[in-house]
């Protein structure tokens, strides 16, 4: 049995919960996955063995705990993937540190705007002007890395790394709100969709029957 667990909120709603699953996932590191639903009565006394604030997701391995999905990377790169989550080029990685750190810590816009619901499809949404300068951000990062690796591989830097994982969650939201792309970045956020990892985590997120009303946006 792994001495990994990833204790991780509902795949339909928790955004910050994918993105360790999904490095975890396409490097085939076993782990063992607990699930805790979130807003319910019970979701504080689950998490509050962690340390973590009663936030998801949180790694244990053996007794040692890590929470914050981006330390959480951070810490699978450094002990199971001797440091080549990050790309290998110190000029790449220090650029894929930075576009990481945006996406952990900027787009408030989107979260709100644009909360993230695998298991919706909508087709017309009126975005406000921040949510709209916050996507053109997005989409000039996302074309700025694939410009530049395009012939190495079809992730942001050629071969999938831990900025792959950040913005995966994003790629689907883009997807189930209908946002309009250009070319390289569509072409993008269908690699994120097609990856076995995502669908894996899509489909599971379909099967779950929790509904959480007040990310939910009405489509009428």
């Amino acid at each position: 049995m792994s001495n990994l667990t990833l204790i991780i909120g509902n795949k339909n709603y928790s955004s910050w919960s994918l993105r360790p699953w999904i490095l975890l996932k396409h490097h085939h590191i076993d782990f063992q996955e607990k699930k805790v639903a979130l807003f319910t009565q019970t979701t504080d006394e689950e998490l509050s063995d962690y340390n973590s604030d009663y936030k998801v997701p949180i790694l244990k391995d053996n007794e040692l705990l890590i929470w914050d999905s981006l330390s959480i990377l951070e810490y699978i790169s450094e002990q199971y993937l001797e440091n080549h989550g990050w790309p290998v080029d110190p000029h790449e990685r220090s650029i894929a540190r930075s576009i990481c750190s945006e996406m952990h810590s900027s787009y408030f816009h989107v979260r709100n705007e644009l909360p993230m619901n695998c298991r919706k499809k909508i087709n017309t949404i009126t975005l406000s002007q921040d949510t709209s300068k916050e996507i053109e951000r997005i989409c000039w990062l996302w074309r700025m890395c694939r410009n530049a690796h395009k012939n190495r591989g079809e992730w942001l830097f050629g071969e999938f790394t831990i900025a792959d994982a950040m913005f995966a969650p994003i790629a689907i939201r883009f997807y189930g709100y209908s946002i309009p792309l250009p070319a390289i970045e569509e072409r993008y956020m269908k690699s994120v969709l097609n990856h076995p990892s995502t669908i894996e985590w899509i489909d599971a997120s379909k099967r779950e029957t929790e509904v959480i009303q007040s990310v939910e946006i009405d489509t009428q």
